[in-house]
Protein backbone atom coordinates (compact mmCIF):
# COMPACT_ATOMS: atom_id res chain seq x y z
CA UNK A 1 0.00 0.00 0.00
CA UNK A 2 1.19 3.37 -0.41
CA UNK A 3 2.48 5.53 2.26
CA UNK A 4 1.12 9.18 2.76
CA UNK A 5 4.50 10.16 0.95
CA UNK A 6 3.81 8.42 -1.84
CA UNK A 7 -0.07 8.67 -2.38
CA UNK A 8 0.43 12.12 -4.23
CA UNK A 9 -2.84 11.38 -6.33
CA UNK A 10 -4.74 10.59 -3.19
CA UNK A 11 -3.54 13.86 -1.60
CA UNK A 12 -4.34 16.09 -4.81
CA UNK A 13 -8.07 14.69 -4.82
CA UNK A 14 -8.07 14.81 -0.55
CA UNK A 15 -7.08 18.65 -0.68
CA UNK A 16 -9.58 19.08 -3.36
CA UNK A 17 -12.47 17.66 -1.21
CA UNK A 18 -11.26 20.44 1.54
CA UNK A 19 -11.63 23.38 -1.08
CA UNK A 20 -8.07 23.66 -2.03
CA UNK A 21 -6.21 23.34 -5.32
CA UNK A 22 -3.00 20.99 -5.14
CA UNK A 23 -1.23 20.91 -8.71
CA UNK A 24 -0.67 17.50 -10.23
CA UNK A 25 2.72 17.03 -11.96
CA UNK A 26 3.53 14.28 -14.47
CA UNK A 27 6.98 13.62 -14.74
CA UNK A 28 7.79 10.67 -17.27
CA UNK A 29 11.13 8.57 -17.30
CA UNK A 30 12.63 10.59 -20.75
CA UNK A 31 12.41 13.80 -18.47
CA UNK A 32 9.61 15.47 -19.41
CA UNK A 33 7.27 17.32 -17.19
CA UNK A 34 3.82 18.41 -17.42
CA UNK A 35 1.02 19.78 -15.92
CA UNK A 36 -2.43 18.00 -15.92
CA UNK A 37 -6.02 19.69 -15.71
CA UNK A 38 -6.03 17.40 -12.61
CA UNK A 39 -8.56 17.31 -9.62
CA UNK A 40 -11.67 19.81 -11.04
CA UNK A 41 -12.39 16.72 -13.59
CA UNK A 42 -12.27 14.39 -11.01
CA UNK A 43 -15.05 16.03 -8.83
CA UNK A 44 -17.37 17.24 -12.09
CA UNK A 45 -20.70 16.07 -12.41
CA UNK A 46 -22.15 14.65 -14.93
CA UNK A 47 -23.44 17.53 -16.78
CA UNK A 48 -19.84 18.72 -17.28
CA UNK A 49 -18.83 15.58 -18.54
CA UNK A 50 -16.98 15.40 -22.37
CA UNK A 51 -19.73 14.02 -24.54
CA UNK A 52 -18.44 10.85 -25.05
CA UNK A 53 -17.81 10.01 -21.14
CA UNK A 54 -21.19 10.91 -20.81
CA UNK A 55 -22.40 8.72 -23.81
CA UNK A 56 -20.37 6.00 -22.64
CA UNK A 57 -22.36 5.34 -19.60
CA UNK A 58 -25.48 4.49 -21.48
CA UNK A 59 -23.03 1.30 -22.03
CA UNK A 60 -23.22 0.30 -18.67
CA UNK A 61 -25.64 -2.49 -17.32
CA UNK A 62 -25.58 -4.61 -13.71
CA UNK A 63 -23.43 -5.30 -11.49
CA UNK A 64 -20.20 -2.57 -11.93
CA UNK A 65 -16.44 -2.51 -10.62
CA UNK A 66 -15.32 0.86 -11.67
CA UNK A 67 -11.90 0.31 -11.75
CA UNK A 68 -9.85 3.77 -10.60
CA UNK A 69 -12.30 4.84 -8.67
CA UNK A 70 -10.82 8.06 -8.10
CA UNK A 71 -12.95 10.96 -5.55
CA UNK A 72 -15.77 8.49 -6.79
CA UNK A 73 -17.63 10.67 -10.21
CA UNK A 74 -18.17 7.67 -12.23
CA UNK A 75 -19.52 5.63 -8.98
CA UNK A 76 -21.67 7.96 -7.92
CA UNK A 77 -23.52 8.88 -11.09
CA UNK A 78 -24.61 4.93 -11.51
CA UNK A 79 -25.38 4.57 -7.96
CA UNK A 80 -27.87 7.23 -8.62
CA UNK A 81 -28.94 5.45 -12.23
CA UNK A 82 -29.74 2.57 -9.48
CA UNK A 83 -26.20 -0.02 -10.53
CA UNK A 84 -24.40 -1.47 -7.63
CA UNK A 85 -21.37 -0.25 -7.65
CA UNK A 86 -17.55 -1.33 -6.30
CA UNK A 87 -14.99 1.04 -6.49
CA UNK A 88 -11.34 -0.33 -6.58
CA UNK A 89 -7.90 2.22 -6.27
CA UNK A 90 -4.16 2.05 -5.41
CA UNK A 91 -4.34 4.90 -3.87
CA UNK A 92 -5.69 5.20 -0.40
CA UNK A 93 -6.48 8.81 -0.45
CA UNK A 94 -9.23 8.93 -3.16
CA UNK A 95 -10.68 5.80 -1.43
CA UNK A 96 -11.00 8.02 2.14
CA UNK A 97 -12.83 10.52 -0.29
CA UNK A 98 -14.97 8.07 -2.36
CA UNK A 99 -16.38 6.43 0.87
CA UNK A 100 -16.64 9.89 2.64
CA UNK A 101 -18.81 10.73 -0.66
CA UNK A 102 -20.95 7.21 -0.49
CA UNK A 103 -19.20 4.75 -2.55
CA UNK A 104 -17.93 1.68 -1.60
CA UNK A 105 -14.26 1.66 -2.48
CA UNK A 106 -11.26 -0.89 -1.84
CA UNK A 107 -7.69 0.07 -1.93
CA UNK A 108 -6.89 -2.26 -4.85
CA UNK A 109 -5.14 -2.84 -7.64
CA UNK A 110 -6.59 -5.08 -10.56
CA UNK A 111 -3.63 -7.15 -10.32
CA UNK A 112 -5.94 -7.75 -6.61
CA UNK A 113 -8.56 -8.52 -7.44
CA UNK A 114 -10.58 -12.50 -7.03
CA UNK A 115 -13.44 -14.32 -7.86
CA UNK A 116 -14.84 -13.67 -4.58
CA UNK A 117 -15.06 -10.00 -5.03
CA UNK A 118 -17.55 -10.90 -8.65
CA UNK A 119 -19.01 -11.92 -10.96
CA UNK A 120 -19.72 -8.03 -12.32
CA UNK A 121 -21.42 -7.04 -15.44
CA UNK A 122 -19.75 -3.82 -16.32
CA UNK A 123 -15.82 -3.28 -15.80
CA UNK A 124 -15.41 0.75 -16.15
CA UNK A 125 -12.30 2.36 -16.62
CA UNK A 126 -13.07 5.82 -17.30
CA UNK A 127 -10.80 8.81 -17.26
CA UNK A 128 -8.23 7.29 -18.86
CA UNK A 129 -8.39 4.49 -17.10
CA UNK A 130 -7.71 1.57 -19.60
CA UNK A 131 -4.24 2.54 -18.83
CA UNK A 132 -4.60 0.61 -15.80
CA UNK A 133 -3.78 -2.26 -18.06
CA UNK A 134 0.29 -1.05 -18.03
CA UNK A 135 1.68 -2.84 -20.64
CA UNK A 136 0.90 -5.02 -23.52
CA UNK A 137 1.93 -8.78 -21.84
CA UNK A 138 0.04 -7.41 -18.50
CA UNK A 139 -2.87 -5.90 -19.98
CA UNK A 140 -3.49 -9.30 -22.35
CA UNK A 141 -3.38 -11.00 -18.81
CA UNK A 142 -5.63 -8.77 -16.72
CA UNK A 143 -8.25 -9.09 -19.43
CA UNK A 144 -8.25 -12.66 -19.74
CA UNK A 145 -8.60 -12.17 -15.71
CA UNK A 146 -11.48 -9.66 -15.99
CA UNK A 147 -13.46 -11.98 -18.30
CA UNK A 148 -13.22 -14.62 -15.71
CA UNK A 149 -14.47 -12.19 -13.20
CA UNK A 150 -17.57 -10.88 -15.14
CA UNK A 151 -20.66 -12.70 -16.34
CA UNK A 152 -21.60 -14.24 -19.37
CA UNK A 153 -22.56 -10.86 -21.13
CA UNK A 154 -19.86 -8.82 -18.91
CA UNK A 155 -18.71 -5.25 -20.56
CA UNK A 156 -15.72 -3.45 -20.25
CA UNK A 157 -16.51 0.41 -20.98
CA UNK A 158 -13.49 2.00 -21.21
CA UNK A 159 -11.11 5.28 -22.58
CA UNK A 160 -7.89 5.68 -23.64
CA UNK A 161 -6.37 8.44 -25.73
CA UNK A 162 -5.50 7.86 -29.65
CA UNK A 163 -1.45 7.95 -29.43
CA UNK A 164 -1.52 7.92 -33.75
CA UNK A 165 -3.19 11.35 -33.65
CA UNK A 166 -0.79 14.44 -34.23
CA UNK A 167 0.96 14.95 -31.01
CA UNK A 168 3.42 17.91 -29.91
CA UNK A 169 6.69 16.76 -30.55
CA UNK A 170 7.92 15.68 -27.21
CA UNK A 171 5.38 13.35 -27.52
CA UNK A 172 6.44 11.76 -30.98
CA UNK A 173 9.63 11.05 -29.53
CA UNK A 174 8.99 9.41 -26.92
CA UNK A 175 6.72 7.16 -28.83
CA UNK A 176 9.84 6.25 -31.20
CA UNK A 177 12.06 5.74 -28.15
CA UNK A 178 9.21 3.12 -26.68
CA UNK A 179 9.01 1.03 -29.88
CA UNK A 180 12.94 1.19 -30.03
CA UNK A 181 12.94 -0.50 -26.63
CA UNK A 182 10.15 -2.79 -27.50
CA UNK A 183 7.30 -1.09 -25.85
CA UNK A 184 4.29 -0.39 -27.20
CA UNK A 185 3.97 3.64 -28.76
CA UNK A 186 1.79 5.00 -25.79
CA UNK A 187 3.63 2.64 -22.20
CA UNK A 188 4.36 5.58 -20.21
CA UNK A 189 6.56 4.91 -17.77
CA UNK A 190 5.70 7.80 -14.90
CA UNK A 191 4.99 9.12 -12.10
CA UNK A 192 2.91 12.07 -10.41
CA UNK A 193 4.19 14.39 -7.99
CA UNK A 194 2.26 17.28 -5.72
CA UNK A 195 3.80 19.16 -3.10
CA UNK A 196 6.27 17.16 -1.19
CA UNK A 197 4.37 13.82 -2.07
CA UNK A 198 5.34 11.56 -4.91
CA UNK A 199 4.15 8.40 -6.47
CA UNK A 200 6.93 5.30 -7.20
CA UNK A 201 7.34 4.93 -11.01
CA UNK A 202 4.32 3.29 -12.41
CA UNK A 203 3.63 1.93 -16.30
CA UNK A 204 0.30 3.52 -17.92
CA UNK A 205 -0.91 2.38 -21.17
CA UNK A 206 -2.49 4.45 -23.71
CA UNK A 207 -3.77 2.79 -27.08
CA UNK A 208 -4.91 3.91 -30.38
CA UNK A 209 -8.36 2.13 -31.36
CA UNK A 210 -6.54 -0.15 -33.86
CA UNK A 211 -3.73 -1.00 -31.33
CA UNK A 212 -6.79 -2.01 -28.99
CA UNK A 213 -8.69 -4.41 -31.49
CA UNK A 214 -4.96 -6.21 -31.43
CA UNK A 215 -4.47 -6.08 -27.72
CA UNK A 216 -7.93 -7.54 -26.69
CA UNK A 217 -7.34 -10.40 -29.33
CA UNK A 218 -7.49 -13.89 -27.96
CA UNK A 219 -8.29 -12.53 -24.30
CA UNK A 220 -12.20 -13.50 -24.99
CA UNK A 221 -12.77 -9.52 -25.54
CA UNK A 222 -13.45 -7.58 -28.49
CA UNK A 223 -14.22 -3.95 -29.38
CA UNK A 224 -17.82 -3.80 -29.89
CA UNK A 225 -18.49 0.14 -30.21
CA UNK A 226 -15.56 3.13 -30.20
CA UNK A 227 -16.94 6.56 -29.25
CA UNK A 228 -14.62 9.41 -29.90
CA UNK A 229 -14.00 12.55 -28.28
CA UNK A 230 -15.17 15.72 -30.76
CA UNK A 231 -12.00 17.50 -31.61
CA UNK A 232 -10.03 14.98 -28.98
CA UNK A 233 -8.06 12.28 -29.34
CA UNK A 234 -9.84 10.93 -26.77
CA UNK A 235 -12.15 7.51 -27.20
CA UNK A 236 -14.27 5.49 -25.07
CA UNK A 237 -14.40 1.71 -26.22
CA UNK A 238 -17.32 -0.57 -25.47
CA UNK A 239 -15.94 -4.16 -24.94
CA UNK A 240 -17.83 -7.16 -25.21
CA UNK A 241 -17.16 -10.80 -25.01
CA UNK A 242 -16.84 -12.89 -27.80
CA UNK A 243 -19.27 -15.45 -28.75
CA UNK A 244 -17.55 -19.36 -27.91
Amino acid sequence: MLSRQQDAYGFIIEQRAKGIAAPEIIERDDGYVGLSSGAPAYFAPFEEWPAHQRRAMGFVRGRVLDAGVGAGRVSLHLQERGHEVLGIDWSPGAVRVARQRGVPARVMKLTGLTKKLGPFDTVVMMGNNFGLLESERRGRWLLRRLHGLTSEKGRIVAESRDTSAPTVTDHRRYHRLNLERGRMRGQLRMRVRSGSTCTPWFDYLLVSPAEMRRLVRGTGWRVARLLPARGDSMYAAVLEKERA
